[in-house]
């Protein structure tokens, strides 16, 4: 998208024209096959399961993939681990987030206390999962079974509501899973792979979210070779910035790419990863952005990047467009407990 990444990324630092992707990921990795805890400590995701007679049955996403009002998530520092940084952003745009999202590297184990955190202010988590490594065709031969059954079962622990994004921004060439590392053909192989095996674990209450960057940078990588399927994926995500100097509607930022996604898929879309940079149009940005949003309703919602990377992209950050953000969420379909659908 439009800005470096985090310094523990591999790719941090690099400028992609006008469109960079902004993430934030996860500060410090456990062994795999452990789930983290709320505290930072960590504890055996098998040891906590019963067996497989005694346990509850999986959370049920179904009436979350395509819910009747809109999703409004957020990225902030510190979530899920706390909710205290949501909340506040809550109590700033007068609308408690429904999704709140993190990043974890591969090898990381599973924020189970984080999920749970979520879905007790009535949100569900949103993970985007980085491979940096090993590759993804190391991923797809089978060599990480281990790590992702482990992974799988932490997330089946939790037994909350998880939007799983493997490899996002695949199109691009900026991440070591990238088109300058991987195959299409792997990318697909790796993705399916891993959807198998959290089906064979049990491990249902996943919202499988594939979510390329906006075609803008990249026009000439084509979506549709790193399609897994119908059958592997739950949402599609799009991860599109506004900046300054590039896009300046929804129609341009997000439409090159919406048009070559409807092409092979109907699958709901959902902005997993979004905000405006401070400026003069910040405010028409923020509300051509809840209206693109509003008015298609193939469209979920908006996951907002409230973090401060490179530039202010907190929404407090341009008291103008703050106004416009909160009007607009407090009046229209956004927001609802994910608890109650």
């Amino acid at each position: 998208m439009t800005w470096p990444h985090f310094a523990r990324r591999a790719t941090a630092g690099l400028l992609l024209g006008l469109m960079v992707s902004l993430t934030a990921c996860t500060s410090g990795s456990t062994a795999p096959g452990i789930a983290t805890s709320g505290d930072g400590s960590s504890s055996s995701s098998s040891g906590a399961q019963s067996a497989e007679g005694d346990q509850e049955p999986a959370y049920d996403v179904t009436p979350l993939i395509h819910p009747d009002k809109k999703y409004l998530g957020v990225a902030v520092n510190g979530a899920p681990s706390s909710l205290n940084p949501v909340n506040n952003f809550a109590d700033l745009v007068g609308k408690q987030p429904n999704i709140i999202a993190s990043y974890s590297a591969w090898g990381d184990g599973f924020n189970v206390e984080g999920a749970k955190n979520a879905l007790k202010s009535g949100a569900l988590l949103y993970v985007s999962w980085e491979p940096f490594t090993p590759s993804v065709a190391k991923i797809a031969d089978g060599s990480q079974d281990d790590y992702i059954k482990s992974y799988a079962a932490a997330v089946r622990e939790a037994n909350a509501p998880v939007a799983l994004s493997f490899g996002h921004e695949m199109n691009g060439h900026w991440y070591a899973w990238g088109t300058k590392k991987t195959k299409p053909a792997d990318f697909v192989k790796a993705w399916r792979h891993i959807h198998d095996l959290f089906q064979e674990e049990g491990t249902t209450n996943v919202i499988w979210t594939w979510s390329p960057n906006v075609v803008n940078p990249v026009p000439t990588v084509k979506l549709k070779p790193l399609w897994p399927g119908d059958a592997y994926v739950d949402w599609v995500g799009v991860v599109g910035y506004w900046t300054l100097t590039g896009a300046s509607t929804f129609d341009t930022l997000y439409g090159p790419t919406v048009k070559q996604i409807r092409r092979f898929t109907d699958k709901p879309i959902i902005i997993t990863e979004t905000s405006s940079e401070p400026g003069e149009r910040r405010r028409a940005d923020v509300r051509n952005l809840f209206k693109g949003v509003e008015d298609d309703p193939d469209l979920l919602g908006f996951i907002w990047f409230n973090i401060t990377k490179r530039a202010d992209w907190r929404i407090q950050a341009s008291p103008l467009a703050l106004a416009e953000f909160k009007r607009l969420a407090t009046a229209g379909d956004f927001g609802f407990d994910v608890r109650k659908q």
